[in-house]
């Protein structure tokens, strides 16, 4: 396919100019948290889920709120718990005594952004069916499926400190996730600035809706356009191959790994990288894009070993050791 460069950089010139905007509505609002909202706008071009994590009081809930509104979408918020049901997320089938008929009641997960707050706190049959919706766009409610809102996203969070009454989500689950992302702290001149803004007594900051569906539509086609040379492709497979089998690669690694990042992973590297690309103002990938994403593609995806963590190792330093070693094109 043959692929006009310049008429793909001025049409990227002119959604980034959109893609501005975005930002600087979102941080009417938001504040100190740039990364969290250029991944969670990754996550929107690329059409996929993200699992934030992070202390309590972080923003999180009021980015996705935020960014909500200024997509103009359906918004739900749903507080998991270890009583929910299934049904309390995706609807029910009612018995109506006069008809003798049931009849479909669908439940709060019919909405383009679902934020599934502290995801980690809901019992296996409530994530089974979350992974549905999550996979196939669609839930299923007695004996019928039914197709969920376009676009739709899950933005979950969880608590990495309090873990008292919580359930790990399955691996399955945690690979639906394009992205994971590790909420910290803002520093001391972006809290003052957050003090400012928010402990004024004042009404809340409104933010203007700046996406229609068509919008997003376009973005998300610009996005798989992006262009992806071949050297860049190499390099995705080899940083994912590093991750399988590190001694291919001069990494000493087979202690502290029990197995690598699946082909998902490889598939969201590169949809992820193209997003960055755009984020950034241009038409084309380059390595550091892969670099600068990778991290929060990657973490939720390698399982290290007992080894490992005795040596207090993390997942983060695994993917940093590969990035250094894996060579850049």
């Amino acid at each position: 396919m043959t692929i006009d460069v310049q008429e793909l950089n001025e049409q990227v010139g002119r959604e980034s100019a959109l893609l501005d905007l975005v930002r600087r509505e979102i941080a009417k609002v938001i504040v100190g948290q740039n990364a969290m909202v250029e991944r969670l706008l990754t996550a929107l071009l690329c059409n996929s889920h993200v699992l934030l994590e992070g202390v309590p009081g972080l923003a999180k809930t009021k980015a996705v709120q935020t960014m909500a509104q200024v997509m103009q979408v359906s918004f739900q918020r749903l507080q998991f718990t270890p009583d929910l049901l299934p049904g309390d997320l995706i609807g029910t089938l009612i018995y109506n005594p006069k008809s003798g008929e049931f009849t479909t009641r669908k439940g709060p997960i019919f909405a383009n952004i679902v934020l599934a707050d502290e995801i980690n706190r809901a019992p296996a049959k409530v994530q089974s069916a979350l992974l549905e919706a999550m996979e196939e766009g669609q839930v299923t409610i007695g004996d019928h499926s039914y197709p969920l809102p376009a676009p739709f996203m899950v933005l979950a969070t969880q608590n990495p400190i309090e873990q008292e009454g919580t359930y790990p989500l399955p691996e399955a689950q945690m690979d639906r996730f394009m992205l994971k992302l590790k909420i910290d702290y803002p520093d001391k001149v972006q809290e003052k600035q957050i003090l400012r803004l928010m402990a004024g007594g004042e009404e809340p900051v409104a933010v203007n809706p700046l996406l229609g569906m068509e919008d997003i539509s376009r973005l998300r086609e610009l996005t798989a356009s992006i262009y992806l040379d071949e050297k860049v492709e190499d390099y995705i497979v080899d940083l994912i191959s590093a991750s399988r089998r590190p001694a291919d690669y001069g990494l000493e690694l087979d202690n502290m790994l029990q197995y690598g990042a699946s082909p998902r992973a490889t598939i969201f590297l590169a949809q992820a990288a193209k997003a960055t690309a755009l984020l950034a103002g241009r038409g084309y990938v380059t390595p550091q894009d892969v670099k600068t994403v990778g991290l929060d593609v990657l973490r939720h995806r390698l399982a290290i070993t007992y080894e490992a963590e005795a040596e207090e190792i993390t997942p983060e330093d695994i993917i940093g050791r590969i990035f250094d070693t894996v060579a850049v094109p």
